[in-house]
């Protein structure tokens, strides 16, 4: 199964930036919306961020709505997450993943289980 590949991630004091990037495969997410999810030790996944391809659509989970903006390069295949006033509360392993299913818009939940690709994900630490 492909994978995409997170890269981005590592330590930043409270208050600080990191901008993710996620490498995709242009004809596994046409269509498609792709999705930034995180889980942090000991918690449930959650979802973070939706783009759609087929549409301007953009989803945001309501913790990080105004910090953190989802965006894509059609050129470079590339999605990637700004992320921005960063708390402790944010540190997590960070993944970018394609929907199941082919959407013209995100909808306005995040259900892990409607999505695929999977990889390893990456740390963002929050820390002072």
């Amino acid at each position: 199964q492909l994978h995409f590949a997170e890269s981005g991630g590592g330590w930043v004091q409270p208050g600080g930036s990191l901008r993710l990037s996620c490498a995709v495969s242009a004809s596994a997410v046409e269509g498609r919306n792709i999705g930034w999810f995180r889980q942090a030790p000991g918690k449930e996944r959650e979802g973070v961020a939706c783009i759609a391809t087929m549409s301007t659509s953009k989803h945001y989970a309501d913790f990080v709505k105004d910090r953190f903006t989802v965006s894509m390069d059609d050129a470079k295949n590339t999605v990637y997450l700004e992320m921005n006033s960063l708390q402790p509360e944010d540190t997590a392993v960070y993944y970018c993943v394609v929907d199941s299913a082919f959407r013209y818009y995100c909808p306005g939940d995040f259900r892990a289980d409607e999505y695929r690709n999977w990889g390893q994900g990456t740390q963002v630490t929050v820390s002072s």
